[in-house]
């Protein structure tokens, strides 16, 4: 069972040489942060690739869906320990 979601965070950070505020509940700035890591780039720059493919949404929206389809495509690294659902071993009879 995961844990509830929390409370919104703001953050700033500077894209594309302007800075704007961004609001995620904590557990998208952890995969944020993690996919990040994972690509060798910068939080701000994977905003900023996100914020130039994103059209008319909604910044933080669009950062949410990024995250979504990367977890989707396996490039989202999962915290420690953790396994998708369908990895999970079922217990036995």
């Amino acid at each position: 069972m995961t844990a509830p979601p929390g409370p919104v965070e703001k953050r700033s950070l500077s894209i594309s040489g302007h800075r704007t505020s961004v609001s995620l509940e904590a557990p998208f700035w952890e995969a944020l942060v993690a996919l990040s890591a994972a690509r060798g780039i910068s939080v701000q720059r994977l905003v900023g690739e996100i914020d130039a493919a994103r059209g008319e949404a909604n910044l933080s929206s669009a950062i949410r869906v990024a995250l979504l389809d990367a977890a989707r495509r396996g490039a989202l690294p999962l915290d420690a320990g953790e396994r998708p659902e369908t990895e999970r071993t079922a217990p036995g009879p």
